[in-house]
Protein backbone atom coordinates (compact mmCIF):
# COMPACT_ATOMS: atom_id res chain seq x y z
CA UNK A 1 0.00 0.00 0.00
CA UNK A 2 0.82 3.64 -0.03
CA UNK A 3 0.35 5.89 2.92
CA UNK A 4 0.82 9.98 2.39
CA UNK A 5 1.15 11.84 5.30
CA UNK A 6 0.67 15.71 5.00
CA UNK A 7 2.17 18.20 7.59
CA UNK A 8 2.54 22.23 7.43
CA UNK A 9 -0.69 23.07 7.93
CA UNK A 10 -2.01 25.85 10.38
CA UNK A 11 -3.47 29.27 10.70
CA UNK A 12 -1.97 32.31 8.78
CA UNK A 13 -3.06 36.12 8.20
CA UNK A 14 -4.06 36.73 4.63
CA UNK A 15 -0.95 37.92 2.61
CA UNK A 16 1.04 35.22 4.49
CA UNK A 17 2.97 31.82 3.79
CA UNK A 18 2.88 28.20 4.35
CA UNK A 19 5.10 25.56 3.20
CA UNK A 20 2.96 21.85 2.91
CA UNK A 21 4.86 18.90 3.07
CA UNK A 22 3.24 15.19 1.97
CA UNK A 23 5.46 12.41 3.32
CA UNK A 24 5.05 9.27 1.16
CA UNK A 25 5.82 5.84 2.02
CA UNK A 26 4.76 1.58 1.27
CA UNK A 27 6.11 -0.79 -0.74
CA UNK A 28 3.62 -0.06 -3.27
CA UNK A 29 4.92 3.84 -3.55
CA UNK A 30 7.11 4.23 -6.81
CA UNK A 31 8.95 7.80 -7.74
CA UNK A 32 7.73 7.70 -11.27
CA UNK A 33 4.11 8.47 -9.14
CA UNK A 34 2.29 11.74 -10.04
CA UNK A 35 1.79 13.75 -6.91
CA UNK A 36 -0.36 16.78 -6.07
CA UNK A 37 -2.46 18.51 -3.99
CA UNK A 38 -6.22 19.22 -3.79
CA UNK A 39 -8.42 21.43 -1.43
CA UNK A 40 -12.02 21.40 -0.07
CA UNK A 41 -13.01 24.05 2.19
CA UNK A 42 -16.89 24.05 3.91
CA UNK A 43 -19.95 23.46 2.11
CA UNK A 44 -17.74 22.66 -1.20
CA UNK A 45 -16.73 20.12 -3.52
CA UNK A 46 -13.14 19.40 -3.88
CA UNK A 47 -10.61 20.74 -5.88
CA UNK A 48 -7.46 20.68 -7.54
CA UNK A 49 -4.32 22.42 -6.47
CA UNK A 50 -1.54 21.53 -8.20
CA UNK A 51 0.19 18.59 -9.38
CA UNK A 52 3.85 17.39 -10.41
CA UNK A 53 5.21 14.34 -12.46
CA UNK A 54 8.24 12.13 -11.46
CA UNK A 55 10.50 14.44 -13.98
CA UNK A 56 9.16 17.79 -12.64
CA UNK A 57 6.59 18.92 -15.21
CA UNK A 58 3.61 20.77 -12.86
CA UNK A 59 0.12 22.15 -13.56
CA UNK A 60 -1.54 24.87 -11.53
CA UNK A 61 -5.52 25.50 -10.92
CA UNK A 62 -5.93 28.90 -12.49
CA UNK A 63 -6.82 30.43 -9.08
CA UNK A 64 -3.29 29.94 -7.51
CA UNK A 65 -1.05 30.42 -10.32
CA UNK A 66 2.02 33.00 -9.49
CA UNK A 67 1.40 32.10 -5.46
CA UNK A 68 1.64 28.28 -4.78
CA UNK A 69 4.71 26.35 -6.24
CA UNK A 70 4.70 23.13 -6.08
CA UNK A 71 7.96 20.37 -5.84
CA UNK A 72 9.15 17.33 -5.21
CA UNK A 73 12.51 15.44 -3.74
CA UNK A 74 12.62 11.92 -4.68
CA UNK A 75 15.57 10.87 -2.18
CA UNK A 76 12.96 11.84 0.47
CA UNK A 77 9.78 10.59 -1.12
CA UNK A 78 8.39 14.11 -0.52
CA UNK A 79 6.34 16.66 -1.95
CA UNK A 80 5.81 19.87 -0.61
CA UNK A 81 3.54 23.23 -1.79
CA UNK A 82 5.25 26.65 -0.81
CA UNK A 83 1.78 29.40 -0.89
CA UNK A 84 2.59 32.90 -0.94
CA UNK A 85 -0.07 35.75 -0.89
CA UNK A 86 -2.40 33.54 1.14
CA UNK A 87 -5.75 34.87 1.13
CA UNK A 88 -9.33 33.78 3.14
CA UNK A 89 -10.71 32.02 0.21
CA UNK A 90 -7.72 29.64 0.59
CA UNK A 91 -8.89 28.27 3.49
CA UNK A 92 -9.34 24.36 3.53
CA UNK A 93 -8.17 21.24 4.24
CA UNK A 94 -5.24 20.17 1.81
CA UNK A 95 -4.79 16.94 0.72
CA UNK A 96 -2.04 15.44 -0.77
CA UNK A 97 -2.86 13.00 -3.75
CA UNK A 98 -0.47 10.07 -5.83
CA UNK A 99 -1.84 8.84 -9.01
CA UNK A 100 -0.28 6.03 -10.64
CA UNK A 101 -0.19 8.26 -14.02
CA UNK A 102 2.40 10.19 -15.41
CA UNK A 103 0.94 13.01 -15.66
CA UNK A 104 0.92 16.43 -13.06
CA UNK A 105 -2.68 17.01 -14.45
CA UNK A 106 -4.21 15.66 -11.74
CA UNK A 107 -7.41 17.19 -11.93
CA UNK A 108 -8.16 16.56 -15.11
CA UNK A 109 -11.84 15.64 -15.60
CA UNK A 110 -13.03 12.23 -14.86
CA UNK A 111 -9.35 11.67 -13.64
CA UNK A 112 -9.79 8.95 -10.58
CA UNK A 113 -6.66 9.37 -7.40
CA UNK A 114 -5.29 6.12 -6.71
CA UNK A 115 -3.90 7.34 -3.19
CA UNK A 116 -5.34 10.17 -1.04
CA UNK A 117 -3.88 11.76 2.74
CA UNK A 118 -6.10 12.53 5.49
CA UNK A 119 -5.54 16.08 4.90
CA UNK A 120 -4.18 19.33 7.03
CA UNK A 121 -6.42 22.34 7.70
CA UNK A 122 -4.91 25.70 6.45
CA UNK A 123 -7.05 28.75 7.59
CA UNK A 124 -6.03 32.35 6.62
CA UNK A 125 -7.76 34.93 8.61
CA UNK A 126 -8.61 38.78 6.73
Amino acid sequence: QVQLVESGGGLVQAGGSLRLSCAASGRAFSPYYAMGWFRQAPGKEREFVAGINWSGSTDYADSVKGRFTISRDHAKNTMYLQMNSLEPEDTAVYHCAADKGTSASLGAPRKRIDYWGQGTQVTVSS
